[in-house]
C-alpha cells in the first residue's frame, strides 16, 4: 500500500462550515492547544481509554494495519504501534494535520470520512477515537469504514450516560466549552442501533466496555453503560 505522507489535494485548505455548520477543529484557537489538553487534566483519562481500546482491538488477532479517521494531531494514531499495529491517520482538518506532520512518522491523508479515498479492504480495521460524535451521517461513515476496513471497526466514544454531558451542556449555555456544540453523544445501545442499520445483511459481532469513572470509584472499567467513555469493537465475521 502506498499513501502520501499527506494528501492535501482532496479537500480545500479552509472548510469552516463543513457539514453546513462551524466546527471547533477549523479554529486555530482550539487546535493549537489540543496536545496540551491531553498532557494536562485529560492525562489520566487517556491512559484508561487506551487500555480499553487495546483490550478490544487486540482481541482480534487479524488486525495488523489500521486507519484512524479523525486522527487530529495523531495522539492515538502514534500509540497504535505500541500494541503492534501499523497505523495511518486521516482527518479533514488541515489545522490538525499541520501539527500531525511533525508528530507522526506514518502516513496521513486529508479527506472526508463519509467518502474515504481508499480501495476496498485497504486496511485490516478502521478506528474512530472521540470523533464519530461529529458526523452528521453516521450510517454512511460506518458503511465506508466497513468497506475500507476488512476485519473490524474500533470506536472510542464520549458516553451519553455520564454526568459530564450535563456539565458540558450547561457550560455551552454560558458560551463556554465550544468543543461539544455540534457533538452527538451516544450510549452503547444507541450506537448498536446505528451499526445495525449500516451493516444490514453483514455477519458481525460487537464487544464493548466503559471507563471514565470517578477516581474514587472502586473500579475504573466495567461492562455497565455508565462512564465518560466507552470503547466498542465491531468484528466483521463474513470476510476471510
Amino acid at each position: 500500500m502506498e499513501v502520501d505522507k499527506i494528501n492535501s489535494g482532496l479537500i480545500p485548505q479552509s472548510q469552516p462550515n463543513w457539514q453546513g455548520r462551524p466546527e471547533w477543529f477549523f479554529n486555530r484557537e482550539h487546535t493549537d492547544t489540543y496536545e496540551l489538553w491531553y498532557e494536562g487534566r485529560y492525562k489520566r483519562a487517556e491512559v484508561w481509554q487506551k487500555k480499553v481500546m487495546e483490550q478490544l482491538v487486540s482481541g482480534d488477532g487479524r488486525i495488523k494495519t489500521l486507519l484512524e479517521f479523525g486522527c487530529g494531531t495523531t495522539r492515538f494514531t502514534r500509540w497504535w504501534k505500541e500494541i503492534g499495529i501499523e497505523a495511518t491517520g486521516g482527518d479533514i482538518s488541515p489545522l490538525m494535520l499541520s501539527q500531525a506532520l511533525h508528530l507522526f512518522e506514518g502516513d496521513l491523508v486529508m479527506a472526508d470520512s463519509h467518502h474515504m479515498p481508499f480501495k476496498d479492504h485497504t486496511f485490516d480495521a478502521l478506528a474512530f477515537i472521540t470523533t464519530f460524535e461529529y458526523y452528521k451521517d453516521p450510517v454512511q461513515v460506518i458503511r465506508e469504514a466497513a468497506r475500507v476496513g476488512k476485519y473490524g471497526i474500533a470506536m472510542g466514544m464520549m458516553n451519553r450516560n455520564s454526568p459530564k454531558v450535563v456539565r458540558r451542556r450547561v457550560q455551552q449555555l454560558f458560551g463556554k466549552n465550544p468543543f461539544y456544540v455540534t457533538a452527538t453523544f451516544y450510549t452503547p445501545a444507541m450506537l448498536k442501533d446505528i451499526i445495525k442499520e449500516a451493516l444490514k445483511g453483514r455477519d458481525y459481532s460487537i464487544e464493548w466496555t466503559a471507563t471514565g469513572l470517578p477516581k474514587w470509584f472502586p473500579v475504573q472499567q466495567w461492562n455497565v453503560p455508565v462512564g465518560d467513555f466507552f470503547g466498542l469493537y465491531v468484528k466483521l465475521k463474513d470476510v476471510y
